[in-house]
């Protein structure tokens, strides 16, 4: 039987990479590039080759396998594994490139920064300083050869083959036999002169003064090139001065040498620097700490190096959410970092983060993710934004907050491409009904229609013809006046998307009615949307053929190019909804109608004068509404501590700035503009919409599009019996044996019944009168009193029961 020996070099579990090797410190090893045989993860492998009659050069190689084995230091190369055999030596390192070969590759890509550099020899003189302080230990080889740099761009100290012990155990320092690592001698070792009073340090002090001139001005010629600094930082000078003085005593000590540096106006003394020490002790820092650290991250992430902020910082931010409850102060240096990232590495990274993070129930992290939405949403599948992030964003259309409402529709302009059917048709349209019916915010409700105007192609064209009309119609009849702006456009942007019939009949009538609106601006938009819907039935009546072409949108798919063409003439449509609300606020400063001279048309005889007064939206009809109040109010305070308010796109207190002088309901309007009433043709406008005072639970069945958008059925036929309106005398000569049929009607409204200014036409929004309201709110709360009532009286019975129930027995009341 035949046994075969098995290659340790085989079963070892990384393998060398075929590229040729990178090279490594002067002296028996090579660096080979490799990777880990179960994972491919990339590792660094240093080789060395035994040869015969080299036994000194053996022993220096494997003292150093030794040392690197058992000295950890964030800033020594670390150790993975290793192998020794009789015929070479593995040690297995992270991935790491020579700093020579670093320096240069990034010379070509136009140079390090002084923060790279400084934060690079402050982790050298640290690990120096933990040998000679900690470990008692002289490198005895520090110089470019000895320093490698891993992926983040960390220095790290390798190089430990001539490593001593600095009190004499174990003799003295190993003979080098390199030529190239002479030059970095000081010059007592030349000449023997001052080894007595020399500290144990003072040697490679020295060699890190050199370590410092090649870094700034490139390899050593000689040693006497050491006395002029060249391209080294002025601020580095004083004390790179003392690192090379002849004086071997005088040479600080390493700690002291970063001391030094770390003073005020110092090298190390700098952003990048406090954020690499602050991330070193971030595990046993305060909550409080951590909270500043990366509220102030941000604004620095910009100068940092792409490297650091990808290997360096993006673990700890995710550490920190994951681990440490940072909360939504991670998420802005989270997706700044994410920029430096490719697609892959951010589905893996970011993605999983980010869905997690919409299921919170802050409100302060769910605003920003609404707010940023931007950077990420391009790497979100589908079917993951309808379900797992959809669900949870559709919350906030029913917050208490208006931020994040304001917030939420906005969001949907991003979602709405990667939205299936049912979620954009069904579930997106009830919300958007609810929002511009009843939403006591006029933003909200112009940042509503501007959406829907913008996601319109997306719609199905059946959601379309149901909802855009309606909608756009509804909007042209909103107290606030950008959202009258905003319905117009609206109805520009899609004007692709309907039929030459609802052009003419359904969307021309509500155009026209604006062009008598008390906003000047309202007007110019008007007639500008009119000349064009005119214009193309224009064309369409000049030639027939064009129908087809005009119309072809009309029935197509939803597809994202449809509305494209909408961009050319309604510039809301490119710029978002942001800018659109901004400006539309900041453009109304005040609700006065530009032309206060028009003259009164008086009031038709047997009519009621018509109130210009609105009925506030503060009244409520259940102590659920008050307590719904009180929680908005107290959200409202808490939005302000996190500046939710940071997008200009029109604030929320220019809003109120707004209603409060334009007859909003959020405000319950002015009696008079000045003093003096609107003419009735321009009060129509203004009308009194539906108030949310009734229960939001009623919402589907008030506000859903079913109802609230749908054009009206046509009118039932007249039971029999009834008589048409031609069989009536109405003034002739010939006397009437019939009584009026108006009679009772008249006689009501005289007795203090008020028509409604306006309708609204076919959109259903109004329901009962104010009055109405007011009664049937005086009738509930009356209700909830004598309920209360009965409830306590219960109550109180149930107390004074007679005794103690025995155990065993039922008590009957």
């Amino acid at each position: 039987m035949w046994f075969f020996a098995r290659d340790p070099v085989r079963d070892f579990p990384f393998e060398l990479s075929p590229d040729p090797p990178e090279g490594g410190p002067p002296g028996p090893w090579v660096l080979h590039r490799g990777r880990k045989k179960a994972t491919g993860s990339p590792v660094s492998i240093f080789v060395y080759d035994v040869k015969p009659g080299a036994d000194e050069q053996t022993q220096v190689a494997k003292a150093a396998f030794k040392r690197l084995k058992t000295l950890r230091h964030p800033n020594i190369l670390a150790y993975i594994d290793g192998l020794e055999t009789d015929k070479c030596l593995h040690v297995v390192t992270e991935a790491v490139t020579p700093l020579g070969m670093y320096l240069k590759e990034r010379a070509e890509a136009g140079g390090l920064k002084e923060l790279e550099l400084s934060w690079g020899l402050h982790q050298i003189v640290k690990a120096l300083s933990f040998l000679v302080n900690d470990c008692s230990l002289i490198h005895n080889n520090i110089c470019m050869a000895a320093v490698f740099v891993d992926r983040a761009g960390e220095w790290k100290l390798g190089g430990l083959d001539y490593m001593y012990s600095a009190q004499g155990n174990g003799g003295g320092p190993p003979r080098k036999g390199v030529p190239e690592l002479e030059q970095y001698d000081p010059p007592e070792l030349a000449d023997g002169s001052g080894r007595a009073v020399r500290e144990k340090w003072s040697a490679d002090m020295w060699r890190l003064g050199c370590l410092i001139w090649e870094v700034f001005n490139g390899p050593l010629p000689r040693a006497a090139a050491l006395r002029n600094p060249g391209k080294i930082p002025k601020s580095l000078v004083p004390h790179y001065c003392e690192l090379v003085g002849a004086n071997p005593k005088v040479r600080p000590n390493p700690a002291r040498f970063l001391q030094n540096c770390r003073a005020p106006g110092g090298f190390m003394n700098n952003r990048f620097v406090e954020t690499n020490l602050f991330l070193e002790e971030i595990q046993i820092k305060e909550p409080a700490e951590k909270q500043k650290f990366f509220q102030e991250l941000s604004k620095s992430l910009d100068s940092f190096p792409e490297d650091f902020c990808r290997h360096r910082v993006l673990p700890q931010l995710l550490t920190a959410f994951e681990f440490g409850n940072a909360g939504a102060v991670v998420l802005t240096p989270l997706f700044k970092v994410g920029k430096f990232l490719n697609a892959e590495e951010y589905q893996q990274k970011i993605i999983p983060v980010v869905v997690k993070m919409f299921s919170s129930t802050d409100r302060a992290m769910r605003i920003r993710l609404l707010q940023q939405m931007e950077q990420f949403i391009q790497y979100l599948d589908e079917p993951t934004v309808n379900t797992q992030i959809f669900p949870h964003v559709v919350h906030g259309f029913l917050d208490t907050n208006p931020a994040i409402r304001e917030q939420t529709v906005k969001s949907m302009l991003l979602l709405a491409p990667k939205l299936n059917e049912a979620n954009l048709n069904v579930e997106l349209m009830k919300h958007f009904a609810r929002l511009q019916a009843k939403d006591e915010q006029g933003p909200i409700r112009c940042n509503t229609t501007v959406c829907l105007g913008k996601i319109g192609s997306y719609l199905s064209a059946n959601t379309r013809h149901r909802v855009l009309t309606s909608a756009f119609s509804r909007a042209t009849k909103d107290p606030f006046a950008p959202s009258r702006v905003a319905g117009v456009l609206g109805f520009a942007a899609t004007h692709n998307l309907y039929s030459m019939n609802d052009c003419a009949h359904k969307i021309l009538p509500v155009l026209c009615g604006l062009t008598m609106d008390p906003e000047k601006s309202v007007r110019d938009q008007a007639f500008k949307a009119i000349r064009s819907f005119l214009s193309k039935l224009e064309s369409v009546s000049e030639d027939p053929t064009q129908l087809a072409e005009v119309e072809k949108d009309v029935h197509a798919a939803s597809s994202p190019g449809m509305g494209g063409a909408a961009a050319s003439w309604a510039g809301w449509a490119v710029t978002g909804v942001s800018s659109l609300t901004s400006k539309l606020i900041r453009a109304h400063p005040t609700a006065a109608p530009a032309e206060p001279n028009i003259p009164q048309r008086p009031t038709p005889e047997g009519l009621p004068a018509l109130a210009p007064t609105l009925v506030p939206a503060t009244s409520t009809t259940s102590g659920h509404w008050e307590t719904q109040e009180e929680s908005t109010d107290t959200a409202e305070d808490s939005s302000a501590a996190d500046r939710w308010d940071d997008e200009d796109w029109g604030s929320l207190e220019e809003a109120e700035s707004v209603l409060a002088q334009q007859e909003d309901w959020s405000t319950g309007g002015q009696a008079s503009r000045g003093g003096q009433a609107l003419p009735l043709h321009l009060q129509t406008s203004n009308v009194d919409p539906k108030s949310p005072e009734s229960d939001w639970s009623s919402w589907e069945a008030e506000g859903s599009w079913e109802q609230g958008w749908q054009e009206p059925s046509p009118p039932e036929p007249p039971p029999e019996g009834t008589r048409l309106a031609s069989e009536y005398n109405w003034g002739g000569s010939e006397p009437s044996d019939k009584g009026d049929p108006f009679a009772a009607m008249s006689a009501r409204r005289e007795a203090g019944t008020q028509l409604r200014p306006d309708s609204w036409g076919d959109d259903n929004w109004e329901g009962l009168e104010t009055e109405s309201r007011q009664g049937k709110a005086e009738l509930a709360r009356k209700k909830r009193e004598e309920r209360r009532r009965e409830m306590e009286a219960k109550r109180a019975e149930k107390k004074a029961a007679k005794g103690p129930m025995k155990l065993g027995t039922r008590k009957l009341d």
